[in-house]
């Protein structure tokens, strides 16, 4: 064919195609200029807005012609209705940072509308705040639930449904286990989920299951304040940091805590200032109104000396400290910032008729102006927790716990020089992977050189996720775990019942707590080294004008001779009402 032939049709073909992808265009272009045609005649035919909106009284409508200054919100948008069954039953297992989890959680349903009650029994949701650090705590719960699973099949057939929850670290680390293997469990809610409760319960009204166990990085309850769900409103408990970074090979709170944040200064010191301020409560005894404040507060966290303040704009009272020789740590410390010295001279400068405790310091990071301040100021209770965990170097270091024992009796040393007369307790594991029967001769002999006046005593419990699970073997048999225990025991009653013997016919402050649970007739509280004290409940002479005899109350200070000593217990005789200011010269 000729080239010029060839270039015509090429050109006609061209000019072909064009139209046809102009002509199949245009008509893509008419059919959805036809579907929205359609689409809109669907929407006209259809409900409006006002057919979704419940009718406005007229009584209620305010007029066109008025100005609602006080309602900003279009009258189509209403609140949910507060749920019906909203009768809420907490049971709190473990230790002192789950008491205040209570508390922020009851905190944040209280303002939901919910309402507190003393059993369960009449109870529409049952909460368990759940302990997961070893397996006791945790069978403990199951047992639980077995027995709320029957109430609740009672409860459905006569007052209605009851939802059950598990909060806390339990929640954290069992996750599917839960809601598979207990059908009964209605939500989950880990540490750092408690703000989501309220939604939660509303799902599970529906007859879902619902599950929040997602962890933060920054999340601290800091505009939270807690409502203290403990009868004994003469102490309470306030948490200033949340999660741990030790990462300790035995340890299931970094997985069920997360990482270590702290809360801001000004949050823990407004909420330590309400616990501070007098408030009227109604005196039974005497049939009127007294004004009475906590008396006690024991800042919490898994390393308070770690406490670190980056978002105040105050000026740090002392500088970043350095760790001490014999001790290390696995992650870099952070600089700047308010650090756990200067958040405690804060806190005791609130009221001087407050003790403040504090726990639970990790030995690695214990700076000397920790013990100088707690030395020079009265109302820091001269009591310090110290856990050891083991007194044997080789199980220390596969505990990764970052000290040796001779860094720890350093310590211990350091701090009897500075603070005289200061009391010490610890937590010991025993049995844990691989350690011998000379690691455990070990730490009784720590046990003996030391001399604590109280300590947490356990058997290792392997724990999942954790690193002695990945990388040990749990080789120690159970039997031997439980003699260990038994000797370990044994022998810190033996020191402590000496430490007890050398306060016989001491002058002791006491913080009275109540009525003694063995006798009606006496009254115990804690003295300044959180020892337990008894004395008979007699009428005192009045510092007043009047002839008439007082009583002591729970919240008051009380002078008490001790008279003799147990392992575990003082007991005395009451002298007379005090303050904690005047009462320095018996100490």
């Amino acid at each position: 064919m000729e080239p010029l032939k060839l270039s015509r049709l090429l050109y006609r073909a061209k000019v072909w195609f064009s139209h046809r992808r102009l002509s199949s265009s245009i008509s893509q272009a008419q059919r959805a200029n036809t579907r929205k045609e359609e689409f809109r005649s669907r929407v006209a035919a259809g409900p409006l807005l006002k057919d979704f909106v419940s009718p406005v009284p007229a009584s209620s409508a305010p007029s066109c012609m008025e100005e609602d200054d006080d309602d900003d919100d279009p009258h189509y948008i209403t609140e949910s209705p507060p749920t019906t069954h909203n009768k809420v039953y907490f049971e709190t297992y473990g230790c002192q940072m789950n008491v205040n989890d209570t508390e922020i959680a009851w905190s944040i349903l209280q303002k939901s509308g919910y309402v507190r009650v003393n059993s369960a029994t009449e109870a529409d949701v049952i909460l368990l705040v759940t302990c997961s650090i070893r397996e006791k705590a945790e069978q403990t719960i199951w047992n639980r639930l077995k027995q709320l699973g029957f109430m609740k099949r009672k409860r459905c057939n006569s007052q209605g449904p009851m939802r059950i929850g598990i909060l806390g670290c339990m929640a954290e680390r069992l996750k599917e286990e839960i809601l598979q293997r207990e059908k009964l469990v209605d939500i989950l809610a880990g540490p750092d989920a408690y703000r989501d409760l309220p939604r939660l319960l509303s799902v599970a009204e529906t007859g879902q299951q619902a599950a929040n166990v997602l962890l933060s990085l920054d999340e601290t309850y800091a505009d939270v304040m807690p409502v203290q769900t403990s009868s004994n409103s003469v102490s309470s408990f306030v948490s200033i940091m949340r999660g741990c970074n030790n990462m300790c090979t035995y340890c299931i709170v970094p997985f069920t805590r997360g990482r270590e944040r702290s809360r801001p200064v000004h949050s823990i010191l407004e909420e330590v200032r309400m616990l501070s301020s007098q408030v009227c409560k109604f005196s039974v005894t005497e049939r009127s109104l007294v004004l009475q404040g906590v008396k006690e507060v024991t800042l919490l966290g898994q390393n308070v000396n770690s406490y670190l303040d980056t978002t105040s704009v105050q000026i740090p009272s002392t500088e970043t400290p350095h760790l001490s020789r014999g001790f290390s740590t696995i992650f870099k410390p952070r600089q700047g910032g308010l650090r756990f010295v200067d958040l405690l001279d804060q806190v005791s400068r609130i009221d001087p008729e407050m003790r403040i405790r504090f726990t639970s310091p990790h030995p690695k990071d214990f700076p000397d102006e920790v013990l100088h301040l707690i030395r020079e100021r009265h109302n820091i209770c001269k009591q310090i927790h110290i856990p050891a965990q083991s007194g044997s170097n080789r199980v220390l270091e596969a505990m990764r716990r970052g000290y040796t024992r001779e860094a720890y009796l350093d310590l211990v040393q350091n701090i009897r020089e500075n603070i005289p007369g200061v009391s010490l307790s610890s937590d010991f594991i025993t049995g844990f992977c691989q350690e011998t029967e000379d690691d455990h001769q070990q730490t009784l002999s720590l046990l003996r050189d030391v001399s604590y006046n109280a300590a947490f005593l356990f058997a290792y419990s392997m724990r999942k996720k954790t690193r002695a699970f990945h990388r040990l073997i749990d080789d120690v048999p159970p039997e031997v775990k439980k003699r260990r225990l038994e000797e370990l025991i044994e022998v810190f009653r033996e020191e402590a019942e000496q430490v007890s013997q050398r306060a016989v016919g001491s002058t002791q402050l006491v913080l009275v707590e109540g009525v003694s649970k063995r006798s009606d007739s006496d009254l115990c509280g804690r003295n300044d080294g959180n020892t337990k004290v008894i004395f008979p409940d007699l009428p005192m002479a009045s510092n007043s004008l009047s002839e008439n005899e007082v009583r002591a109350r729970p919240g008051d200070y009380v002078l008490v001779k001790i008279l003799s000593s147990s392992s575990q217990s003082l007991r005395g005789r009451l002298l007379g009402l005090t303050s904690l200011q005047s009462s320095q010269a018996f100490s």
